[in-house]
């Protein structure tokens, strides 16, 4: 059995949370890459999402690596490290010592993720000829979630890209309602996307899938109105409902649309075609609520008959909107509120004569 590889810090250990262990150190540059590592968000070959960190910034990084190479410079900040088993802290030895003694085991490689700083991280060990010496901020942790959550809350007072933030909501309970709601919109988002027979797999832009033409945080949207009040409120706040029969939905709906409108679908961008566009796919989401509200449509044939209703009405990648009086050019819309609205109220008043009629014929 090999022998086991220690590192011995001098900590000090404020009292701050009754769950969490909390302390700061100093380290070596060196050091720091022995007992922490940067993970990365990305997708396994499942579509499960792995790591939390956001790409390198190479200009940033150079910036802090050139300033760091003058004699004078100084790194104040601290890295944030989370532990999550792998390093333990010795009992003080008198009460209320803030002096404790961190113990960290990297036999097998380090055991800490780099929660905060990793841009500045990676330009310290890029330095030659200085063994920097840097603050750390650290903590111990006992579960992934509980990781992923200090990292979302650490890094909210520097924003991190939406669109990895809300990728990393529906792992993470116990946030506040503003990040609860947008954490089922993004459930459902990586679901559609990820999961197999999904109508939309492979086909949503997030930055764990970057080849995506539709945008995440467009579908979100689409997600939030309908759990508002549309065809997926019965789930709201039930995720497991939400998953099973929320995304079967959805899944459904979009495949309709995909058959509907082919040719402005199939190898289509949102600068080739407003349906896979933002005020396309927000429209389009108010149309799936007024189908399955006013017909109960839940299947995709179900879908695609009431969606067979605007055909030779749309102009997603050519042509006019005649909007009453007003003509717009095919890509003469955006994705602001009042295009949104304006292309909703045409779809859903084309719908409802649509409708009418054929309720008369029968």
């Amino acid at each position: 059995m090999s022998k086991k590889t220690v590192l011995h810090f001098d900590a000090l250990a404020p009292v701050q949370s009754p769950k969490l262990t909390v302390f700061t150190f100093v380290a070596k540059a060196a050091d720091v890459a022995r007992i922490a590592r940067i993970e990365r968000a990305g997708r396994d070959d499942g579509g499960i999402l792995q790591g939390f960190q956001r790409p390198q910034i190479a200009g940033h990084i150079r910036e802090i690596r050139d300033y760091l190479e003058k004699p004078n410079s100084i790194l104040p900040n601290a890295i944030v490290i989370a532990f999550m088993g792998g390093a333990r802290l010795k009992r003080a030895t008198s009460a209320g010592d803030r002096r404790r003694e961190l113990i960290v085991d990297i036999s097998d490689g380090p055991p800490g993720w780099i929660v905060d700083g990793q841009q500045r991280f990676t330009a310290l060990s890029e330095l030659r000829g200085r063994n920097f010496e840097v603050l750390v901020s650290g903590f111990l942790c006992e579960t992934e979630e509980e990781l992923q959550k200090q990292f979302i809350l650490v890094n909210n007072t520097r924003p991190l890209p939406k669109a990895l933030v809300y990728e990393l909501l529906p792992k993470v309970g116990d946030l506040p309602p503003r990040m609860s709601n947008r954490s089922q919109a993004a459930l459902v988002t990586e679901a559609l996307n990820y999961r197999k027979g999904s109508s939309l797999k492979g086909l949503i832009k997030q930055q764990t899938n970057p080849k995506g033409s539709i945008r995440d945080t467009v579908l979100q949207r689409v997600i939030m109105n309908s759990l508002s009040d549309g065809a997926l409120r019965l789930y709201a706040g039930e995720d497991q409902m939400l998953l099973q029969h929320g995304v079967t939905m959805m899944s459904e709906f979009y495949h309709a649309v995909q058959h509907v409108f082919a040719d402005d679908w199939t190898g289509k961008t949102p600068k080739t075609s407003r349906l896979v566009h933002g005020t396309g796919i927000i429209a389009l989401g108010y149309v799936m609520d007024f189908l399955n509200g006013t017909t109960g449509a839940v299947s995709r044939d179900e879908f695609a008959r009431g969606l067979q209703l605007l055909k030779g009405k749309t102009a997603w990648s050519d042509g006019e909107w005649q909007f009453g009086s007003e003509r717009r050019r095919w890509n003469g819309l955006q994705n602001v509120p009042a295009d949104v609205r304006q292309l909703t109220l045409y779809l859903v008043q084309v719908l409802k004569r649509g409708l009418a009629k054929t309720s008369k014929a029968a």
